[in-house]
């Protein structure tokens, strides 16, 4: 059966229509919402009698409004059943040969990615973005370092967190991964030892690792960081470098403590390793609470990565490095080695995003509600897999009953579904017994995806497999 959508539902996700032709604005409010999500693909939308009583609107204009959302593809009819949701191209184009299968069709759910569909922010920003692009056509074009209006928003957001920032100490870049491989490019060598958390992001260790960096493993599970066990490894290894990501940690959802940041800090400060701190996910607090002071109020040498990916979308492809004046000559240069600059429509984008506030409030009560509706179905379909629920970030980090994760992930591709087993985030190819499970997806998709899951996995509890923890089936983690 067909998921349907109620004409005051409708009503109630579009709010009110910008001004100008009727029709078009509908069309638009209409195309926003099924491109970032709020209305599903394939869901039958109200009738025009029914959704012309609920917006107070003529028949005529929703009429007009239908034939262009078809006309652009983001809908299409059926004679005698409705009008249903679509994107242009079919679904196979929102999915990338890179993450997912071959041939991946509409049955297939992906939770191999923790991203989530864009709020109707995203595309606010782009056309505040537009409006101001052509005072920066008449010049070269190129901002190695960022735009300076960018600049200042980051500055002023870290200032607003209690870490005075001026503007001159941010280097724009193409999202926080690119951040890390400047910082990898300008900072590590052959002879560098780098502390790295496990689990932990496996795009930035790798990052280290091809610099030429040494990376050793600083182990913590879903309750947190032995922050007394990570102090003894920094003594004995004499790390030059510490890769942390102290807020809502990928894949675990760990947040550290403010003490535990000022321990942390002053010990690391002590025996002379620079910590990098990734904090993509820092906007993430999903039930509204305080967040600790970034870990560089700790370390006056730290060196920050930010992203707009997660906060907002992982299309705006906008990160920075906010660093101590000292180094940001350095990573400049390293930078330069890689591209020229992240392009101005999307700076302007970010810049207009941040300067609103530090995530969109729509975007983080959507991720509370599919957070919640994953947690409910895990423990409905698989009461034996144990997890900490957290406080905020975009993914459940489940704990099995015995080893079997990468099995499960071969199994339950079978099913049409996407996973990441535990070794992908190790370094040393460990963690078998766990699998991370992000809930950037719609409800009715988790609770789906936990279903055929929930199947796969009984058969091999009831088999035995074990599966090899070789990871990826061809895939890559992005996320």
């Amino acid at each position: 059966m067909k998921e349907t959508i109620s004409a005051r539902r409708v009503r109630e996700l579009m709010g009110d229509l910008a001004p100008g032709p009727a029709w078009a604005n509908l069309a638009d409010a209409l195309t926003l919402l099924i491109g970032d999500g709020r209305i599903p693909l394939g869901v039958r939308l109200p009738s025009e009698r029914e959704l012309t009583a609920a917006i107070g609107l003529s028949r005529t204009t929703v009429s007009r409004a239908y034939a262009a959302l078809r006309d652009s593809g983001y809908a299409h009819a059926t004679q005698g059943a409705g009008t249903f949701t679509a994107v242009p191209g079919g679904r196979e184009r929102a999915h990338d040969r890179v993450l997912a299968p071959k041939g991946v069709g509409e049955d297939w759910i992906d939770l191999n990615c923790t991203a989530d569909s864009a709020p109707a922010d995203v595309m606010s920003a782009y056309t505040a973005a537009l409006s101001q692009l052509p005072a920066y056509l008449g010049g070269h074009g190129y901002f190695p370092g960022g735009l300076p209006v960018l600049q200042e928003a980051v500055a002023a957001a870290y200032a607003m967190r209690g870490l005075p920032t001026t503007p001159d100490q941010i280097v724009v870049t193409p999202g926080s991964l690119a951040a890390a491989s400047v910082v990898a490019r300008a900072l590590a060598s052959r002879r560098t030892r780098a502390l790295v958390e496990s689990p932990t992001y496996p795009n930035a260790a790798e990052a280290l690792r091809a610099s030429g960096a040494r990376l050793h493993e600083a182990p913590l599970d879903a309750h947190g960081w032995d922050i007394a066990g990570i102090m003894e490894t920094v003594k004995q290894v004499k790390p030059d470098f510490v890769y942390l990501v102290p807020d809502f940690q990928n894949p675990t959802g760990a947040v550290m403590t403010a003490d535990h940041r000022k321990r942390l800090g002053k010990h690391l400060l002590a025996h002379a390793a620079l910590p990098i701190v990734d904090e993509t996910n820092y906007a993430l607090a999903l039930d509204g609470q305080q967040m600790p002071p970034p870990f560089a109020a700790f370390h006056p040498n730290a060196i920050t990565l930010g992203s707009m990916s997660k906060a907002f979308w992982g299309g705006l492809r906008v990160g920075w490095i906010r660093a101590p004046r000292h180094l940001v000559e350095r990573l400049t240069r390293a930078r330069l080695s890689l591209d020229l600059g992240v392009p101005v429509l999307e700076q302007l984008a970010a810049t207009h995003l941040l300067r609103s506030g530090p995530a969109a409030t729509g975007h983080l009560h959507r991720l509370r509600l599919q957070r919640d509706a994953l947690i409910h179905a895990v423990e409905s379909h698989l009461p034996g897999w144990r997890f900490v629920p957290p406080a905020g970030g975009m993914a459940l980090w489940c704990e099995l009953p015995r080893r079997g994760a990468t099995a499960l992930a071969s199994m339950v591709a079978a099913n049409n579904v996407i996973i990441s087993p535990g070794p992908v985030f190790s370094l040393g190819g460990g963690l078998d017994k766990f699998v991370r499970l992000p809930w950037t997806r719609p409800a009715n998709e988790l609770q789906d995806a936990v279903e055929r899951i929930a199947i796969a996995w009984h058969r091999i509890e009831q088999h035995g497999h074990h599966g090899h923890p070789t990871p990826t089936h061809g895939r890559f983690i992005v996320v």
